[in-house]
């Protein structure tokens, strides 16, 4: 089967890998139909994530028709047509059985897929613990409409709930790509009294308020976010602050933004160290939230989708083949034609 393979920091490459065969009874097979290309999988090329291993095979944004499970795989059948779980997750340990699946005790727990064992963007794929990594999409849900439920729709979803909004509050998500503006539907759910999406690209600026989203999207580039926020809250700052863009400057934007005794989640994956000024901070009481996402609401998530109240399908800009790919991901990574996000048929 034809396979995207991480090769080394700075070089990937199309090839030729034998099909995946089950290895344990938990395990099932699906036969791809559609991937996509997220950041994460670009921090693995830069050498950015550690725990990557050198000629893994990536992708961890797909769905896909169940060819083969294992004798303990009872939820799904060859045939269904399914999301896959960014995350391996046992269903059993002290983490997954409090939700934390990203913390899955699991030798190949939390993200696995695409950065420790054999990913998607590929021909087939091998998913571990079938029964919690697949999710039957409905048969009223398209597969662009599913493609994004089992890693940036989760983590959006999982970053709204983390940030405890209410409807009382002024909530603010740095950055306007994909994953700021998963967030953004997903705190929309909430109905908070004000929900802002800031970025400093004018593009990402114009697609987030043409894609339709509840939420006053501001060009930073040419409004000052502090001045706005402080005038929506009268003084205060944001009682929520979701910083998911993970830029030049703005972990230290999202906890100024934010009000005293104000909650500040950092969804974004960075490539460098941030550094924490404790005695600029000091008298703020600030909690700070962070860390991988617990995609362990996919099955809710496509049952959002399908009562019409989140839908992550316009964020598709561009679609190719996968014999294309290595041209897709050069389109995504220096954000040419527009892009948001790709998708990858198979």
């Amino acid at each position: 089967m034809k396979a995207l393979v991480y090769k080394k920091n700075h070089r990937l490459a199309l090839e030729e890998r034998p099909r995946p065969s089950l290895q344990l009874p938990t395990d099932a097979i699906v036969r791809v139909t559609l991937a996509s290309i997220c950041s994460s999988d670009l921090h693995i090329k830069h050498g950015a994530v550690p725990k990557a291993i050198p000629g893994i095979v990536l992708g961890h944004e797909m769905v896909g028709i169940v060819e083969e499970t294992g004798e303990q795989v009872h939820n799904v059948k060859p045939g269904d047509r399914v999301t896959i779980n960014v995350e391996t997750f046992c269903g059993e340990c002290f983490y997954c059985k409090q939700g934390l699946v990203n913390n899955c005790a699991d030798e190949n727990g939390g993200w696995a897929l695409g950065c420790r064992i054999d990913g998607g963007q590929a021909e087939y794929v091998r998913v571990p613990y079938a029964d919690n990594g697949l999710n039957r999409i409905p048969q009223s849900i398209t597969d662009r409409q599913a493609l994004f439920v089992g890693d940036i729709l989760s983590t959006g979803y999982w970053a709204a709930d983390l940030a405890e909004i209410t409807k009382n509050d002024t909530v603010v998500i740095l950055g306007a790509g994909p994953t700021g503006l998963c967030t953004a539907m997903c705190a929309s759910l909430y109905e908070p009294k004000h929900l802002i999406l800031a970025d400093i690209d004018e593009e990402r600026v114009q697609f987030g308020r043409k894609l339709g989203i509840s939420a006053q999207v501001v060009d930073c580039s040419r409004q000052d976010l502090k001045t706005l926020v402080m005038e929506k809250t009268g003084g205060r700052g944001a009682d929520r602050v979701i910083e998911a863009a993970g830029g030049d400057g703005t972990f230290d934007l999202a906890w100024q933004l934010a009000r005293p005794s104000g909650i500040v989640c950092l969804v974004a994956m960075y490539e460098e160290d941030q550094r924490l000024p404790l005695p600029q901070m000091y008298g703020k009481n600030l909690t700070f939230k962070t860390g991988g996402v617990h995609a362990a609401h996919c099955e809710r998530l496509l049952q959002l989708i399908e009562e019409g109240r989140l839908d992550t399908a316009g964020l598709i800009t561009h679609t190719f083949a996968l014999e294309e790919i290595l041209s897709a991901y050069d389109l995504f990574e220096n954000r040419e034609a527009g892009v948001m996000k790709i998708a990858v048929e198979i």
